[in-house]
Formats: C-alpha cells, sequence, structure tokens
C-alpha cells in the first residue's frame, strides 16, 4: 500500500509533462501511451489552458489517429475554445471509428446547443436513447431534461425525469428533480400515480414518500399529505424539509399547534432560518397568544434585519396589545427600511391617533392617500382621523376628494353624511345616508361608530328602519 498516493501521482505527472515537452521540441523521449495523453489533456483543462489542452490532443492524435477517445477529448476541448464547427467536424470522425461512446453523443449536442439549434441536440439525445441502457441510458435523458429546461419547455422535463424512475424507482437525482417540477408544471396527479408506483415496489423510499405527499399539497389536499410526511419522517427521522413541509401544510388547516411543533422540529435539525421562526410567530398570532409571537417574530428580524415586513410585525402584536409607544419603535425601523409602504403608514398613524398625536396621524395617513390615491384604507383613515380631531371641514372636503379618488367608494358617502350631521348640516346628511343606504347599506356599521350618538337622531333612526323595512318587503 503507498504511503503518499497523491504524491506519487503528483511525481509521474510530472515526469509524463517532461516526457511530452522533449516530445515537442523533438528531443528524445519515452514512449507516450493514448493513456497518458489523456493525463496530459486533463492536466491542462483542468488548468484552463485549452490551447495546450488542443496541442495535447493532436500530438496524441498523431501517435494514434485512430484514436476515437482523443478524437473525442479534442473536440471537449475545442467547444471550451468556442470552435463549434471544428469540434462538430472532429465528433463526426471519431463516430466513424466508434459509435457507441456516449461522450460523443453529449458533446454533439453541447455544440448544437452553442449554435442555438436546440431541435438538433433533442434529435442527437432522442436517437441516441434507442442505442443506449441502463445508467447510460438514464445520463442521456438527464441530459435531454436539461436541454428541454434551457428551451423552457417544462412538461418535456417532467416527462425525461418520470422515464428515469420509470426505470430506476430509487434514483435520488430524479427523485429530488421532480419533486420540484411536479410543482411547477402542476402535474400532481401524475406524480401522485408515479409515486405510489415506487412506494408499493420500495416502501421505504423516504424521498418518494416525501414527493408523494408534496404532490398531495400540491392539490390542497393537506391532511393525506400530513399522512405522506408522517410516513417520511417515520423512515427518516431527521428529514427537516418533511417537518417543515408539514408545518405549513398544519398552517393551512389551521391547526396551529401542530404546525409550531412541526416548524420547532425544523429548527432542532437544521440552522435556524428567518422564515421557520416568521411561520412560528404567525401561528402563535393566529391563537391570540401575541407574546410568543412577537418573540418569535423578534428571532426572525435578528437573522434578518432588512426585512421591514418583519418589523412591522412586530409592532402589530405591540399594537394589539395598545401598547402604542412600543409599536412605534419598530414601526420606525420599518420605514428606515422602505418609508413608503401603506401598511407601515397606516399603522403609525394608527398609534399616533391613540397616542394623541393627532397632526402626525395625519401625516402618515396623508402619505398614503398621496402615495397610493386609490387606496380606500388610507382615505378611511385620515377621514376618521380628521373626524376625531374634530377638523370637520377638512373631513367634509377629504370626503369628496375621497370619492373622486377611489371612483365613487360608497363608503365614503356615509363619511360625508357623517360629517355633514357633525357640522349641523343635519337635512344634507340625511340625504346623504338615504343615498348611501340605496347604494351599500353594509357601511351603515362604519357610519354609526364615527358617532354613536347618531342613533338619538330620530330621523336618522326612521330612515335606517324605513329602508330595512322596505328590504324586508
Amino acid at each position: 500500500m503507498r504511503e503518499n498516493p497523491y504524491h506519487e501521482d503528483r511525481e509521474e505527472l510530472q515526469a509524463l509533462l517532461r516526457q511530452y515537452q522533449n516530445l515537442k521540441t523533438g528531443r528524445s523521449h519515452a514512449f507516450i501511451e493514448e493513456d497518458d495523453f489523456d493525463r496530459i489533456i486533463d492536466h491542462y483543462d483542468e488548468t484552463d489552458d485549452f490551447a495546450e489542452a488542443l496541442m495535447a490532443a493532436e500530438s496524441g492524435l498523431e501517435q494514434f489517429p485512430y484514436s476515437s477517445h482523443l478524437m473525442i477529448r479534442k473536440a471537449d476541448v475545442l467547444l471550451a475554445l468556442r470552435k463549434y464547427h471544428e469540434a462538430l467536424e472532429t465528433l463526426e470522425n471519431a463516430e466513424l471509428y466508434d459509435s457507441t461512446d456516449i461522450n460523443l453523443f453529449i458533446l454533439k449536442t453541447d455544440v448544437y446547443l452553442a449554435l442555438d439549434q436546440q431541435d438538433k441536440a433533442v434529435e442527437i439525445l432522442v436517437a441516441a436513447l434507442e442505442q443506449f441502457e441502463g445508467e447510460e441510458r438514464l445520463e442521456l435523458l438527464f441530459e435531454l431534461a436539461d436541454v428541454y429546461d434551457d428551451y423552457e419547455e417544462f412538461d418535456k422535463v417532467f416527462d425525461c425525469l418520470k422515464l428515469i424512475l420509470e426505470e430506476d424507482p430509487n434514483n435520488e437525482e430524479a427523485l429530488y428533480k421532480i419533486c420540484f417540477w411536479t410543482d411547477f408544471t402542476g402535474r400532481n396527479e401524475e406524480g401522485i400515480q408515479l409515486h405510489q408506483k415506487i412506494i408499493d415496489e420500495f416502501p421505504y423510499n423516504e424521498i418518494a414518500w416525501f414527493n408523494l405527499a408534496a404532490a398531495y399539497q400540491g392539490l390542497k389536499l393537506y391532511e393525506k399529505a400530513i399522512d405522506a410526511y408522517q410516513y417520511a419522517i417515520v423512515i427518516e427521522e431527521k428529514f427537516d424539509y418533511a417537518y417543515r413541509n408539514m408545518g405549513d401544510a398544519y398552517l393551512r388547516l389551521r391547526k396551529y399547534k401542530e404546525a409550531i411543533e412541526a416548524l420547532e422540529k425544523v429548527l432542532e435539525l437544521s440552522r435556524p432560518e428567518d422564515v421557520i421562526y416568521e411561520a412560528i410567530g404567525h401561528c402563535y398570532h393566529r391563537m391570540g397568544n401575541f407574546a410568543q409571537a412577537r418573540f418569535n417574530y423578534k428571532k426572525a428580524t435578528h437573522l434578518n434585519p432588512d426585512d421591514s415586513r418583519l418589523q412591522y410585525k412586530v409592532a402589530v402584536t405591540y399594537m394589539l396589545e395598545e401598547q402604542w409607544q412600543q409599536a412605534t419603535k419598530h414601526l420606525e425601523n420599518a420605514m428606515r427600511i422602505h418609508r413608503a409602504v401603506a401598511d407601515f403608514n397606516l399603522a403609525m398613524g394608527e398609534c399616533m391617533m391613540h397616542l394623541n398625536r393627532i397632526k402626525e396621524a395625519i401625516q402618515y395617513f396623508g402619505n398614503v392617500v398621496r402615495n397610493k390615491p386609490k387606496n380606500q384604507a388610507g382615505w378611511e383613515a385620515l377621514i376618521r382621523c380628521l373626524i376625531k380631531a374634530d377638523y370637520l371641514e377638512e373631513a367634509l372636503e377629504h370626503c369628496l376628494l375621497a370619492i373622486t379618488a377611489t371612483v365613487n367608494k360608497p363608503i365614503f358617502i356615509f363619511y360625508y353624511s357623517a360629517t355633514l350631521f357633525q357640522l349641523g348640516k343635519s337635512k344634507e346628511g340625511l340625504l346623504q345616508l338615504e343615498k348611501g343606504m340605496e347604494i351599500a347599506p353594509k357601511h351603515l356599521k362604519k357610519f354609526i361608530e364615527l358617532n354613536p350618538s347618531i342613533l338619538q337622531n330620530n330621523q336618522v333612526v326612521d330612515l335606517v328602519a324605513r329602508y330595512k323595512k322596505g328590504r324586508k318587503g
């Protein structure tokens, strides 16, 4: 057994290169075998010295003019040098001596792709599939899949991978790839059938179980997906991607406790990621546990401090607990990253209103309507704020602006009516309320929320009752 095979191989290569240099300069040298030329070409190829690699291939062919292998090596170097037509001519010569070398067809494919002749590349690979079997046929199918991928014929990529798995159901590369392409092409039903067949034959193939689950998930059959993920995890208990996807499936079913358990297992098995902490935070948020939601959102912000949405989500948890001052700190962080986002400005405006900083609230709501004049929520917040601050003339003006900007959204007729009532213009307010009730009575609740004492106005009560009675009739 050699003590330092790497060192010995290196010495052998150096000796071989010296012999090759002697050959080039016409000095005496030991005979260089065909395999030795292969090693010399490899050396120059690995150091990206393609000109020398080409010379070595040509020198080899001078000694072994009928070597199809050296012709193929020469073509490979010509391809690297972008001499595509010369490469093709060399490959055609090689084919005359040996048409059974798979590299011949793969390199021809590469040449035609470089010449932007996809049809020719496909034609060569499809023809070669008839000639080869076993591992070589699978290699050609992978090549064909890559060609289809490059030219965005994605369904054919799926078809190639399916053929590979029909011949070799445990081919890991194909199993990993087809999971993506099943989802991408939407061919989930075929994915389910294919992987059920594989599982029938190889029930302990955890990747097939995972792919089956992912296909169910693609069809929104979340319960079946979870069952399949469970099988994958039983076979491979450290299958973090199965836990990740299972967490998502539970989340879709609104089974937040189970989702948290699955996602925490992901954190245990793999490096922490902001998206996992964010998802856990979302689950706690939906369960009404805002402190735990905030804890996980903050973990996510530490891993991804440039994601303004995460800062916003932390702020929302504080807002739901009416901790307005704390919320503003995280909204400021979010707005340092992305100042103009409508949701951030709306939330900040809401905080300012509750902190009784009305002018600042108006400023933030104003930012929303300036940047997104068709945004209904922005106009609603601004008008509510103006009414609360008793800036009634401004509120009236902004109701009219909102009606124009949002192309007659009926909510603003109710806001206009409410403002008129507060200004003491009851007759006009009643006319606008009647108009609003005719168009969209569902907004009556918001009208009342603006001024609950309006229900003490008999004319308003009569109008609403009359309208409801008419609707029942």
